[in-house]
């Protein structure tokens, strides 16, 4: 039954059953032996909700209606409360480009509470950019309109596609100006303040338990431990309260490591990259977290970033992302350690990381193929040809895969036959000659008699390669162009474009100007090719 704000029904579970900060000042400090501090949004000048996901509403079983009400922006703009929330702040740690970065915590969000829908599911309600908590350190705790439309509509957009996410509800405008210096180079501005609401079944992250380990806290880091499993995980328990032992603490790492995997092996899928792949980003229920400086890979270059903050070294680049995956549960592994007090069960578990990519990502190359299934050396020499094909010239991924799927497998179709569907994938479309345009028939013809040999018929294959290689994906220029537009007072097209990433797979013809690879305009300018990790 849909229900109103005021009919919602709270159950905080994290507050009530995790050890509190004993101070109640909203300031920034260190905070030592607490999973969260208690603090509430700050209120703003103007709330205006400017876009919504019915979806969302939906599942915390929210009358949609409510979107038109101006409780509704007051609520998730920081203003007001509803009954039973109980605003709070996570403390936490984690690495941050690799190096130890102490207490670190949400600088910027403030979970709400935690909504109890009628299929018995808890849910989240996390503002982020709703003022200071004592984990902000220099910063302002507010997030700004240009951050806010990306995280909104990229949260919605991967989980159309199929990607492990957290999820958005609203975005609120403040009515308040929040300076900001973009590219970190000495040139502030001021910028329209927005308020994000993710919503999650969770929002704890590798750094949470880090944290306790760093501190030798291993009271709390049991409770918190024993608290994730029976609430976040509670399929792993044989019984409701049954003893949370160190055997089923290696499974559940293991669980973690596995949904790690998985969620990485979509990213790759679809062409995304995070940017900012720090243990503090890295959510514990293997959830796509803090949408920052992310981007898809338009051009297919492994080695490519969307952070300038990571420019120099390329850490968190597409192609690394699997290793820094598994590098990152090897740190929650250090961690849990101190529980286990021993290394080699951790150890084991960490390989199903390993074995887990390894066979789902497989699955996911033959997928996006169009395979049954890849099978021996002459399928990996396909897939690794592939990869080096891409790469001869600027070649946007998305739109290739997707028209791959059109490409004739007949024996006796022409050169000119199989590369032509490909032709709107090239950003230069003049460098495919001579011997670039050799190796892309030659692969292509390698490609197409391999398909033979699964006796797949062409319309069979498209359609079964069509469900995995998404048409519409959020290019950062689309976003950008919602933010120019609203950032002028027009909203709407942020609405529009995630009308049509509710469908990535579909064809919809009306909304081909959305399917197009980057115009030259965006190739070098702010946002659209490079970001920063500032709101």
């Amino acid at each position: 039954m849909a229900k109103s704000l005021d009919q919602l029904t709270f159950d905080n579970r994290f507050v009530r059953e995790l050890p509190a900060d004993i101070h109640d000042v909203n300031g920034r400090r260190q905070v030592f032996e607490s999973c969260y501090s208690r603090v509430k949004p700050t209120p703003v000048a103007q709330p205006k909700l400017i876009g919504w996901s019915r979806e969302v509403a939906e599942i915390l079983d929210l009358d949609v209606a409510e979107f038109e009400s101006q409780q509704f922006a007051d609520v998730f703009g920081g203003n007001a409360l509803l009954d039973g929330m109980d605003p709070f702040a996570m403390c936490y740690g984690g690495h941050q480009f690799g190096n130890w970065a102490g207490q670190l915590g949400d600088g910027r969000a403030i979970n709400l509470g935690e909504t109890l829908n009628d299929r018995g599911e808890h849910w989240t309600l996390q503002l982020k950019g709703a003022g200071p908590t004592p984990y902000s350190r220099t910063a302002d705790g507010l997030a700004v309109l240009r951050s806010s439309v990306r995280e909104f509509l990229c949260s919605e957009a991967m989980y159309h596609l199929g990607v492990p996410t957290t999820r958005a509800l609203s975005l609120v405008l403040t009515g308040e100006d929040v300076r900001r210096d973009m590219f970190y180079d000495g040139n502030p501005k001021d910028e329209p303040g927005a308020v994000v609401c993710r919503v999650a079944p969770s929002f704890t992250r590798f750094g949470n338990f880090q944290l306790f380990a760093a501190r030798q806290d291993i009271d709390t880091l049991r409770t918190l431990v024993e608290f994730t499993i029976r609430n976040d995980f509670p399929e792993l328990l044989s019984e409701p309260d049954a003893p949370i032992t160190n055997d089923l603490i290696v499974t559940w790492f293991g669980e973690v490591c596995r949904r790690t995997a998985e969620m990485v092996v979509h990213w790759m899928r679809v062409g995304f990259v995070h940017g900012v792949m720090n243990t503090d980003n890295m959510s514990i229920l293997g959830l796509t977290i803090d949408y920052g400086p992310y981007g898809w890979l338009e051009d297919y270059d492994p080695s490519w970033t969307p952070n300038t903050t990571d420019a120099s070294g390329r850490r968190y680049r597409f192609g690394n992302q699997p290793a820094i995956a598994h590098w990152n549960t090897f740190q929650l592994a250090n961690a849990l350690v101190q529980l286990t007090k021993e290394t080699e069960p951790l150890e084991q578990a960490l390989e199903v990381f390993v074995d887990h990519y390894e066979q789902k990502a497989a699955e996911m190359m033959a997928a996006k193929l169009g395979l049954k299934q890849l099978k021996g050396e002459s399928d990996d020499t396909l897939k690794s040809e592939l990869w080096e094909v891409l790469q001869l010239t600027e070649t946007d991924m998305t739109i290739f895969y997707r028209r791959l799927a059109d490409v004739p497998t007949a024996e006796d179709a022409s050169d000119d036959a199989l590369i032509e569907p490909l032709l709107d994938a090239y950003y230069k479309p003049d460098e495919l000659t001579g011997t670039n345009r050799e190796r892309v028939v030659g692969w292509l013809k390698s490609y197409t008699s391999r398909v033979r040999q699964d006796g797949e018929t062409d319309v069979s294959r498209r359609e079964k390669m069509n469900q995995v290689n998404p048409k519409y994906v959020l290019r950062n220029y689309m976003a950008q162009l919602a933010i120019d537009k609203s950032e002028a007072g027009d909203h709407t097209l942020i609405q529009e474009l995630l009308d049509v990433l509710r469908r990535p797979y579909d064809e919809q013809p009306e909304h081909e100007e959305h399917a197009q690879k980057r115009p030259e305009w965006a190739r070098d300018r702010a946002g659209c090719s490079m970001l920063s990790c500032s709101s």
